[in-house]
């Protein structure tokens, strides 16, 4: 038996303005990015930046639609 990946559509509240720069723990697609692996920020491999509480940042890949939040400072509780 073949288990199907269902793709969520992308969230509602993606802007292209709002990104991130982070590496998606689903696909993983900027693995082999030359410009990535510089530090620079690459266009094909942004992240949409959903919403954000203090340092924790809600984020959508664009290409796989995995949805997953990121604490930017571990150790820090988030804002209420």
């Amino acid at each position: 038996m073949r288990i199907r990946a269902v793709r969520l559509p992308i969230d509602p509240q993606a802007d292209t303005a709002r990104r991130a720069w982070v590496t998606c723990p689903a696909c993983d697609d900027a693995r082999h990015c030359a410009t990535g692996a510089d530090r620079r920020t690459c266009g094909g491999h942004r992240r949409y930046l959903i919403s954000d509480n203090g340092p924790v940042l809600h984020l959508q890949c664009p290409g796989c639609t995995h949805t997953w939040s990121l604490n930017t400072r571990p150790g820090r509780t988030p804002c209420s």
